[in-house]
């Protein structure tokens, strides 16, 4: 018997990926983080294409896709992100990343270099993949969709607590206005936007934590 395929879109910092993971261990699935695929192209791009403005080149960062090789590598359970061989799992949580993904995510170029590879990971089942589009582009035909949301604050809170655990310097305020910013970038940009697919479950997990969380996810999953 062929094994879910399940979408989990929603807005940044809703526990999105930290909650597939722990929903693939319990289903026996893959775990695919497409954002760190996004964040992984971003971080290249501040390396090897910034203009002589001091920004990321485009036009560079796209004739450069030959020299992009992004690949999740299984160490006990987790996937981890690697670019070229080099383990960047941790360099693409900082907030030069952040301030930058949403700006290179939108680009139709950077969305069709990784679109193909996210779903041929799909095409035999047993996966789980989180991001902003999986419901409504990536995966339009995934067996369960699920729609992530949370308040500003609370969201704000979950960033600032990660940033911190991970040892990287967060001003509560800035991390706030760079997730209201990244929000109207996803939401508004033209191709492939960040949206709940029509036929998504919405969990609002404002005043849920993590377990409880996955226990709504489960339990849908379950029903069907």
């Amino acid at each position: 018997m062929k094994k879910p395929v399940i979408a989990i879109d929603g807005y940044s910092s809703t526990g999105k990926s930290s909650i597939s993971k722990i929903i693939a261990q319990k289903l026996g699935i893959i775990h695919m983080d497409t954002g760190a695929l996004y964040r992984g192209v971003t971080w290249f791009a501040l390396q090897n294409c910034i203009g002589e403005n001091g920004s990321i080149d485009l036009k560079m960062l796209f004739s450069s896709f030959s020299e992009i090789e992004l690949e999740f590598k299984n160490f006990e359970g987790e996937l981890i992100l690697f670019l070229n061989h080099i383990d960047i799992s941790k360099a693409i949580r900082t907030n030069e990343v952040s301030d930058n993904v949403s700006f290179v995510a939108k680009q139709k170029e950077v969305r069709d270099f990784l679109l193909q590879s996210q779903r041929s990971q799909a095409e035999k089942g047993g996966i789980i993949m989180d991001g902003r589009d999986i419901g409504t582009v990536v995966l339009p035909d995934a067996d369960y969709k699920f729609f992530l949301t949370a308040s500003i604050d609370e969201r704000t809170r979950r960033r600032y607590q990660e940033l911190i655990s991970l040892g990287i310097e967060a001003d509560k305020q800035q991390v706030k206005e760079n997730l209201i910013e990244r929000d109207r970038i996803d939401s508004e940009r033209e191709i492939a936007p960040l949206k709940q697919a029509e036929d998504a479950i919405v969990i609002d997990n404002t005043f849920l934590n993590k377990q409880e969380t996955i226990d709504a996810i489960l339990s849908h999953i379950e029903k069907i």
